[in-house]
């Protein structure tokens, strides 16, 4: 095949619009799957003027390239086949083998999106078993942009096999092979996610606006991406007026024995610190640690693993470094003449700035290291203490960068690049870095639903959601819960929005840690909602969904949707139902399957107004279906149909 790219030669012809872009967008390559039974585009940069033919399977289509170079051909539908030779011809000319037809479905969202098979259950069976050559992965690489781009770098499309399917995304994988068993038609992948990221950065600027809450962080953006000199500038000056202890902190005299301790390596969201369990903000931690006379005035490196979001490090009152960005690993020089024989204070402030926060490595990674000494072990009691409080104070200005939690950015890099490619629909697998923002979120993610639509123009195309998993310690009682909110957000736009469905998972998450392995189920489910919603298969596409409360009594009769084969209780106990009376005070309430409802009561409650289901971080899932699909979390004191009616 020959380049993509224009030659040399060519360079100099075409327009200064289309000089950057190539002749043929990098989402069309070798091995690539194109949607079947609709009109396809496909397009490319050249001359300015200059005619473009591409031909498929008999099929053909010409295009003549714009005053800015982009020329587009729309090729007339085809049937699900293949493999065909797709062949591009004009100025350049470039021929992809091995094209599909097939169904092309996005993958997008964050980290367990983003999380590959290779590190799933039973990884080494499933990749050894993944050959299904008709399955096709496109990766999009992790790239910002204040502005919409035209183009992206690629390895281009990958064929499904033992060799390469570890890479791919696991739960578009699962849902992929799913879907290419049911249907024996060819399926494409296009992963585009990026772990630990917000919805509004997957969002245009269009569509944000008349949401109104992002405006000020758009502007924030324009403005620094026009002068990136100013961003630490910013920075300092918002540092010096929210965190105004810092240089005391930070001191190798300052005494912090009066702090509690926090045992390290810890992400906040995970600890037992209830302080930090839904913190946003600056955090300072800090400990001494004793170096031999040997290793005195040398220089070493400080090794702090990976930090979630930013960090600054001081090595007795020196500053040695700062990140940002979560995912990297912190490894910081201390210059020779800062370590001494003995005592020496080590202060890390950590910035926040949603989700997760804290050091999130290895009790390995934290460690200094002296040339001609053994590894100082740095994992253990640290002293801590709060400091800036993002919902007290103004918010932080983000780096442009590679900071992908800025609104709009990834819209721009990631999704942008890719329309009006063909698409059968998508799966959204988000929601852990807004479950702060849970009353936001109803709003938010049902508008960059409609923005994907709208910039894809290929009508109201399926958009299924996987909902949160269970996550953190199990809590003894009743209480409020921001994912059991962000978990009912999810489930409003799945309800609200059209041709939309989804994934609930609240039984296989992992209390210690936010991204579960059982990517296996996840797919599953997401593919029983496009089976069901998209293929009109007969399939019980989900587990049960609550319809309606009556009041009986002192109990509450539930009903509900989704039923399938009859409600079940996993381990023969019904468990997770709280009730509440016109005190609000929710207490664990008994509950038990009747027929097809469940009747929920406490002796505690003796006019009952609401009943709540798996209203927590954390729930015990035991409602079911005989299919084996879990009940959504619910609460009736936020839903309309609670009646009066009698036994």
């Amino acid at each position: 095949m020959r380049p993509l790219y224009p030659t040399a030669a060519a360079v100099f012809a075409i327009s200064i619009a289309s000089a950057a872009e190539p002749f043929l967008s990098p989402v069309f390559t070798d091995n690539m799957v194109l949607q079947r039974d609709q009109q396809d585009a496909v397009w490319g940069w050249t001359q300015a003027g200059s005619t473009v033919k591409v031909s498929i399977a008999g099929k053909t289509a010409e295009a003549k390239a714009g005053a800015d170079g982009k020329w587009l051909a729309t090729l007339p539908a085809l049937p699900a086949g293949g493999p065909y030779t797709l062949s591009v011809e004009g100025p350049e000319s470039v021929t992809l083998k091995d094209v599909l037809v097939g169904d092309v479905w996005i993958c997008s969202g964050q980290s367990n999106m983003e999380w590959v098979l290779s590190n799933s259950n039973n990884a080494q069976t499933e990749i050894a078993e993944a050959n299904f050559p008709q399955i096709r992965h496109l990766l999009i690489p992790h790239v910002t942009s204040a502005d919409p781009k035209a183009s992206f770098s690629s390895d281009g499309w990958q064929v499904c096999s033992p060799k390469t399917a570890g890479s791919f995304t696991a739960v578009g994988y699962f849902f992929g092979r799913e879907l290419h068993k049911e249907l024996g038609v060819p399926i494409g992948l296009l992963h585009t996610s990026w772990g630990g990221t917000i919805a509004e950065a997957w969002t245009s600027k269009e569509a944000l606006t008349p949401l109104q809450d992002f405006n000020q962080a758009m502007e924030d953006l324009e403005r620094q991406s026009k002068s990136s000199s100013g961003e630490a500038a910013l920075q300092e000056e918002w540092y010096a007026k929210n965190d105004p202890d810092a240089k005391k902190w930070s001191a190798a005299e300052f005494a912090d024995s009066s702090w509690p301790e926090m045992t390290q390596p810890a992400a906040w969201s995970g600890s037992n610190v209830a302080e930090l369990a839904n913190f946003d903000g600056v955090a300072w931690f800090r400990r001494s640690v004793d170096i031999p006379a040997a290793a005195a005035g040398k220089e070493a490196v400080l090794n702090l693993g990976p930090i979630d979001d930013e960090d600054t490090a001081w090595v007795n009152g020196r500053q040695v470094g700062a990140t940002d960005g979560f995912m990297k690993g912190r490894s910081y020089k201390i210059p020779a003449g800062v370590l001494k024989a003995g005592a020496n204070s080590i202060a890390v402030r950590v910035l926040d700035i949603n989700g997760n926060g804290g050091f999130t490595g290895s009790p390995d990674s934290m460690k200094l290291t002296m040339d001609g000494q053994s590894p100082v072990s740095l994992a253990g009691a640290w002293h801590y203490k709060t400091s800036a409080d993002l919902q007290k104070v103004p918010a932080f200005p983000k780096r442009m960068g590679q900071n992908p939690n800025i609104p709009t950015v990834l819209y721009n890099s990631m999704i942008s690049p890719l329309l009006p490619f063909g698409i059968k629909g998508a799966i959204w697998y988000q929601g852990e870095s807004n479950a702060s923002r849970a009353a936001q979120y109803r709003t938010l993610l049902p508008a960059m639903i409609g923005d994907w639509r709208k910039r894809f123009g290929q009508g109201d195309f399926p958009f299924y959601i996987v909902q949160l998993a269970n996550f953190t310690k199990i809590l003894p009682e009743p209480g409020e819960s921001e994912w059991a909110e962000l978990r009912e957000a999810q489930s409003l736009t799945a309800k609200k929005v059209p041709h939309s469905g989804i994934a609930t998972i609240i039984d296989i998450g992992e209390a210690n840690d936010i991204h579960p392995r059982n990517k296996q189920d996840v797919g599953k489910r997401l593919a029983l909602q496009a089976l069901a919603k998209t293929y009109g298969k007969q399939v019980v596409a989900a587990g049960p969904e609550f319809k309606e409360a009556k009041v009986e009594g002192s109990a509450m009769r539930l009903s509900f949707d989704s039923i399938g084969g009859g409600l079940v209780a996993k381990s023969g106990e019904l468990a997770s139902f709280a009730i509440a009376g016109e005190d609000k005070k929710f207490v664990w309430a008994d509950a038990k399957i009747d027929g097809n409802t469940v009747v929920v009561s406490s002796p505690q409650v003796s006019a009952p107004v609401a009943v709540r289901y798996a209203w927590a971080s954390n729930p015990v899932a035991t409602l079911f279906n005989k299919e084996g699909l879990p009940a959504e979390p619910f609460r009736t004191d936020n839903w309309p149909g609670i009646t009066e009616g009698k036994k």
